[in-house]
């Protein structure tokens, strides 16, 4: 056990992942997200290019008072009040109130959590790409042989390893297409004001939005604050990426079965009783994985229930349900391309 990472975590977590959601990111993102906004609104003729620059010289190098931030989260439900107060004692005076002019707590929470996301898109695809040039190099190696089809369970009629294969290929290839196209619809901003209609703006509210998409690097979106379903169909698709995955585990599992003995796993995990024993172990967390992430979409999707023009209740269900499901995905990729290196089909 390293550090306060659990042992569970060492089978089916993912630190990467992990990292890129842990909450030192989320509030450098948040900082990321407070500076810009004070050089849109400067740009647009909201707040003085003063206070824009007093902004991000004050919040160069911020680090936050935890235990406060933490506090103010048990009491507010949400930490940017707390984040703010923080904040604005580093400003130099009489900027510190142009901070967060005409903001609202969503629009900084949700546009950190899109930069987060942009990070975590970027490794999902980094690590599915070498999946699938693995699974080309197992073609290449056994695409030839025969293999047993089985359906219901029971044996079908002969086939080639490369059929197999295929039914594991096409639709990854298609989750990393999805992933690559999912960009344009989720890593937009989010900034409407404390009601979603950008008038705590005044007349500035599309010119603030367009500078800060064009200093994030981000997308330009009418507000979604309470419209969750590209966030909701992100996280649909991560389930099916990792439903494919959790059914390449069942079918190496399967395969692997002494009885069977269509594929061969190197450095399968061992018992404690039985020492003949080689379990498929990523092949089986692949399935709990999918199976997990199955269960958080459909708790996530109801987190689309906003009443009116925002829901703390349905906020919180996101929170509580998305970083798990993200982390899951990364884990199944680790362990997918993990499993891939371990796998040979013997000649029949």
């Amino acid at each position: 056990m390293t550090g306060n990472r659990s042992l569970l975590a060492a089978l089916a977590g993912d630190p990467e992942i992990e990292a890129l959601l842990a909450d030192a990111a989320q509030v450098a993102a948040m900082v990321t997200f407070e500076v810009a906004l004070a050089q849109a609104e400067a740009e647009a003729g909201l707040i003085s290019a003063e206070a824009a620059t007093a902004i991000a010289a004050g919040l160069d190098g911020f680090e936050p008072d935890w235990d406060d931030l933490a506090l103010g989260m048990a009491r507010d439900g949400v930490v940017v009040p707390a984040l703010l107060v923080q904040m604005r004692r580093r400003i130099a005076a009489p900027h510190a109130e142009a901070l967060h002019k005409g903001a609202t707590s969503q629009d900084v929470i949700d546009t950190a959590l899109v930069l987060q996301l942009a990070s975590v898109i970027a490794v999902l695809v980094a690590r599915l790409t070498p999946m699938l040039d693995a699974l080309d190099g197992l073609v290449t190696r056994y695409g030839g042989q025969g293999l047993m089809a089985h359906t219901r369970m029971q044996r079908a009629l002969p086939y080639s390893v490369s059929a197999k294969l295929a039914t594991w290929m096409v639709p990854l290839r298609r989750h990393l297409a999805a992933l690559q196209a999912v960009r344009r619809s989720l890593l937009v901003i989010q900034l409407g004001g404390p009601i979603g209609d950008r008038s705590s703006f005044g007349p500035h509210g599309e010119a603030v939005a367009r500078a800060l998409a064009r200093q994030l690097d981000l997308g330009l979106a009418e507000p979604w604050q309470s419209a969750r379903d590209p966030l909701v169909g992100f996280a649909s698709l991560l389930a099916l990426l990792t439903g494919t995955l959790g059914k390449i585990g069942a079918d190496v599992a399967l395969l692997a079965q002494n009885e069977i003995g269509a594929v061969t796993i190197a450095g399968g995990g061992g018992s404690s009783s039985m020492a003949h024993k080689s379990n498929p172990v990523n092949a089986e967390v692949l399935v709990a994985l999918a199976r997990y992430n199955a269960g958080l979409v459909g708790v996530l999707q109801q987190s689309m229930v906003h009443e009116n023009e925002r829901s703390g209740a349905a906020w919180t269900l996101e929170w509580l349900a998305l970083p798990p499901l993200v982390i899951a995905t990364g884990a199944s990729l680790r362990l997918g391309n993990l499993l891939l290196g371990q796998l040979s089909f013997p000649a029949p």
